[in-house]
């Protein structure tokens, strides 16, 4: 039996996507408003996805049990070296496929839209073709470019 997520069946690797996005979109923002602001709280968390302060509660409570976050008290949140690197992973694959989408001609305001849902549900074999095809796209812009 495979234990792969391409191997599984379609049903099975949406829903294992759509949770893996929603913890991916919540370990990106703290990692975002770390950048940003020098800290995480969980009122910015949740006017950043636009849920309530007690669900950021809720899913920080499963993030620390899955060792991605940990928090204290009247504190703020923090990644830990799992969590960090899981949303520099998602941010290098976001801006891949929207990369991609503005390759294609998409504007630039739909592609990040786009690019935010696509990325969480594409396997990073596909990613990596992605890329490869922006490259070649990227390059062939070049050429154009030169020759006139």
């Amino acid at each position: 039996m495979a234990s792969s997520k391409t191997h599984q069946p379609p049903t099975v690797r949406t829903r294992l996507q759509h949770a893996e996005e929603n913890t991916l979109d919540y370990v990106k923002v703290i990692a975002e408003l770390i950048e940003r602001r020098g800290e995480a709280r969980v009122i910015d968390i949740a006017d950043a996805l636009h849920v309530s302060k007690a669900t950021v509660s809720k899913k920080l409570l499963q993030l620390q049990r899955e060792g991605l976050v940990r928090s204290e008290p009247y504190r703020s949140i923090f990644l830990e070296p799992q969590g960090a690197s899981m949303a520099s992973a998602g941010k290098i694959r976001h801006a891949h496929v929207l990369d991609f989408l503005l390759a294609i001609g998409v504007p630039r305001e739909i592609a990040e839209d786009d690019a935010e849902g696509i990325e969480h549900h594409v396997s990073p074999q596909t990613v990596r073709a992605l890329r490869e095809v922006t490259r070649k796209l990227s390059e062939e812009s070049e050429k154009q470019s030169g020759k006139k």
